[in-house]
């Protein structure tokens, strides 16, 4: 009889061990969502002529992105770094016009529009 109400030792440890490694599990779950909380990105976005290239410089660390302009005549670059930028439209590889000392800041976007229509940005880029 007091073999059926014993617990036998090795399905103690395995018990033991499901309840530590839930708990560890836990933890590791909450450790993910605080990194995410923390993140320290912004974004640029703006109109700009539909087919151009704009690229987006950091200027502090030297790094950079380049987006297709949408058939609306919209872009976005998301997930940058915070720092300053230099936001560059290019048509056919060219740089046309830039917009310099951007600055991106943690969970925030930063509107960089190029008024002009295809072809005609660098002509209204010499006249300001």
């Amino acid at each position: 009889m007091n073999r059926i109400l014993s617990i036998n030792p090795s399905s103690r440890r395995q018990g033991w061990n499901l309840v530590l490694a839930a708990v560890i599990g836990a933890c590791a779950m909450a450790g993910s969502a605080a990194v995410y909380a923390q993140a320290t990105v912004g974004s640029v976005f703006g109109n700009a002529p539909a087919g151009s290239t704009v690229v987006v410089h950091n200027t502090t660390a030297g790094n950079q992105r380049e987006v297709q302009v949408n058939a609306k005549g919209r872009y976005t670059v998301s997930s940058l770094p915070v720092g300053t930028y230099t936001v560059t439209l290019e048509e056919n590889g060219t740089p046309v016009v830039k917009h310099v000392n951007v600055p991106v800041v943690v969970g925030r976007g930063i509107k960089v529009d190029f008024d002009c229509a295809t072809g005609q940005c660098s002509e209204v880029a010499n006249k300001q």
